[in-house]
């Protein structure tokens, strides 16, 4: 079973979600015919390359967002981050664009790492305020995965990989996503946003014994289920 999730590392839902994901995964009889494949997204292209100031003053700027609304969200976020195990910093966040970062996941996967560095990029980004869009840094992330850090900056200096990272969210937006992250089992199923893991678990159920075309299981959700984080997404305009 093919299992391709779209998402971005500027995203703190798509953390949240690939928490759920894995360990309905770990869970899963037959885990180990499942092959997971990381695709790209991106919320904000707009976003420059870096924005001088915290990620409260951003969405406040730009998204016309008041601060204590901000903080109250992130608040809320972290909440749901502490009960999968993540320790979400959104005040030492550096506001980075992560088409870069994206670039350097699509060379990571040409080595066999793509897991290993989403994982390490997504913690570095949330939990450690480390700069996704600085080249030395994920040069360091490379190097500590067995990669060639010289290689690392060749490849992000120029424009290998652009193409790839397009091509993913193009063919996220063909397949009906708006917002991240996004599941998609063998084609037939959808799963959008952060969904407990009890429907990731019921998912693979599913589709491990069904063939339909498909399907979007869960999504949106009712006011409850979203302050709850069953179901959170990250769009264009912001996060649940």
């Amino acid at each position: 079973m093919r299992i391709e999730i779209w998402s971005d590392i500027a995203c703190p839902w798509c953390y949240i979600g690939k928490r759920r994901f894995e360990t309905a995964l770990d869970g899963f009889a037959h885990r180990d015919e499942v092959e997971v494949i990381w695709r790209s997204f991106q919320l904000d292209p707009s976003l420059p390359d870096h924005f001088d100031g915290t990620e409260t003053e951003y969405l406040s700027q730009t998204k016309g967002m008041p601060a204590d609304q901000v903080r109250q969200m992130f608040d809320q976020i972290s909440r749901q981050a502490a009960e999968e195990g993540l320790d979400y910093d959104f005040d030492a966040i550096v506001v980075a664009n992560s088409f870069i970062a994206h670039r350097f996941l699509h060379f990571a996967r040409a080595h066999g790492l793509m897991p290993e560095a989403k994982e390490a990029l997504l913690s570095g980004h949330f939990e450690k305020g480390r700069d996704i869009g600085d080249i030395a840094y994920l040069a360091e992330v490379g190097t500590s995965l067995g990669l060639d850090a010289a290689q690392i900056r060749r490849v992000l200096e120029s424009e290998e990989f652009t193409a790839e990272v397009r091509a993913d969210i193009s063919e996220a937006r063909a397949l009906g996503a708006t917002g991240v992250p996004f599941f998609v089992i063998d084609r037939r199923y959808a799963i959008s946003g952060a969904q407990p893991t009890a429907v990731f678990a019921e998912a693979l159920e599913t589709a491990w014994s069904e063939n339909q075309k498909i399907t979007v299981l869960a999504g949106g959700g009712s006011d409850d289920s979203r302050e709850s984080g069953e179901g959170a997404v990250c769009g264009p305009d912001g996060c649940d």
